[in-house]
């Protein structure tokens, strides 16, 4: 096996990468981490206050070195962020490692996450610019991901059991 993550998860907002992440690590006996959470502890604050005060270039810059932080020191399941995946070389450092991308439609984001609150990227015409983030960032899940999982309809333990059998893994 190569270094790094044991399994990393990618995808959008509100697909589950948190709590199925979390399952998955409990499920193969390896530690979590979230880089979204390490953000957050970082800064002393929400990635919504970060994005108001200082930003989104400001805020990817942080998840971009947060990412690369994760990748080099983490050996366990790793959540990333739903933008993680617009930086180059984040995509770059996710090659040949095994990358879970958790898919989802509009009508799941919007029974899961309510597309609203505390979510910047979607303060106006929620639906319209989920759409929209998913027509940039779909094709840049895929590139990174060895396999795809859908998340619709399923409980996160189904997922947690469809990426371990999708990456050929086995629980302890």
């Amino acid at each position: 096996m190569t270094a790094g993550p044991f399994v990393v998860l990618v995808g959008p907002m509100g697909s589950g990468k948190s709590t199925v992440g979390a399952l998955l690590a409990e499920r193969l006996g390896v530690p979590y981490r979230d880089t979204d959470a390490d953000i957050v502890t970082a800064q002393g604050r929400p990635i919504s206050d970060i994005f108001v005060d200082e930003g989104e270039p400001y805020f990817r810059e942080l998840e971009r070195q947060a990412v690369a932080a994760a990748v080099a020191e983490h050996t366990g399941v790793l959540a990333l962020g739903g933008g993680a995946v617009l930086d180059e070389g984040t995509r770059e450092l996710l090659t040949g490692l095994p990358v879970a991308y958790l898919s989802m439609d509009v009508e799941e984001a919007v029974r899961r996450v309510g597309l609203g609150a505390a979510r910047p990227l979607l303060a106006v015409n929620p639906r319209r610019q989920w759409r929209e983030l998913m027509e940039a960032r779909r094709p840049l899940y895929t590139e990174v991901a060895r396999v795809v999982v859908a998340t619709d309809d399923r409980t996160p333990e189904e997922v947690a059991q469809a990426v371990l059998d999708a990456l050929e893994l086995k629980d302890v």
